[in-house]
């Protein structure tokens, strides 16, 4: 795993939180909107709050703040992540951005999309344990063997081409997966190490996490 600083990024969606806390200085966070009350009650003032702040019904004071109009092309999450990515960090996790509005859970899969595209680690941390992030050729994502239940690997935007599965119950090999054809659906893991591979495209994984762990995304730089 990556030992560069991770940023916390909390939205106004359906309330999730770390599984386990980390050191308060080895990690960055941000308020997007209504996300702050739940960063403000884990972590004390967040680093940065980010937003229109009409989810939170006011503007947050003691800390940093980049406020928005409500109407706006990015939502709340999307600015946070720019702050973020401004900042240079790399690694990115999103707490309270899955379940609750169909729509917005759509938008932030997009935006884990987007941030696979720029190279990325990304992750959404829902309510129940389910968790998703995104590859984007040529990457690799190897989960240790503590993972268990399934893991779900669909095609976003296009053809993801040269995919390969290890390690689970239903392996393939450099096959191509089209964003109409949910052949990826309902994998398992065996407790085992297992990797999700990719030459390009991109690809969007679903997992169960019970302790918040993500798997370990290799990003091929050449």
């Amino acid at each position: 795993m990556s030992m560069e600083k991770l940023c916390y990024i909390f939205g106004a969606g359906e309330e999730s939180t770390p599984a386990v806390l980390p050191p308060r200085d080895s990690v960055f966070v941000i308020a997007a909107d209504g996300g702050y009350e739940t960063a403000a009650r884990l972590f004390g003032v967040p680093d940065l709050a980010v937003g229109d702040f009409d989810s939170l019904g006011y503007v947050p004071s003691g800390l940093p703040v980049v406020r928005h109009p409500a109407e706006k092309d990015d939502t709340d999450l999307a600015l946070a992540a720019r702050e973020a990515r401004a900042r240079g960090y790399r690694r990115l996790s999103f707490f309270s951005a899955l379940g609750g509005r169909l729509d917005h859970t759509v938008a932030n899969l997009q935006l884990l999309a987007h941030l696979a595209g720029e190279g990325c680690e990304a992750t959404l941390l829902g309510a129940d344990g389910t968790a998703a992030t995104a590859l984007a050729g040529p990457a690799e994502a190897v989960f240790s063997p503590d993972f268990s239940g399934t893991v779900s690997v669909f095609a976003h935007g296009g053809p993801a081409e040269g995919v390969t599965l290890t390690g689970l119950k239903y392996p393939l090999e450099d096959a191509t997966l089209t964003p109409d054809v949910p052949l990826g659906v309902s994998n398992e893991f065996l407790g085992k190490e297992a990797r999700i591979s990719l030459a390009s495209g991109t690809l969007l994984l679903f997992y169960q996490t019970e302790n918040g762990a993500t798997p370990d995304i290799k990003i091929d730089k050449t």
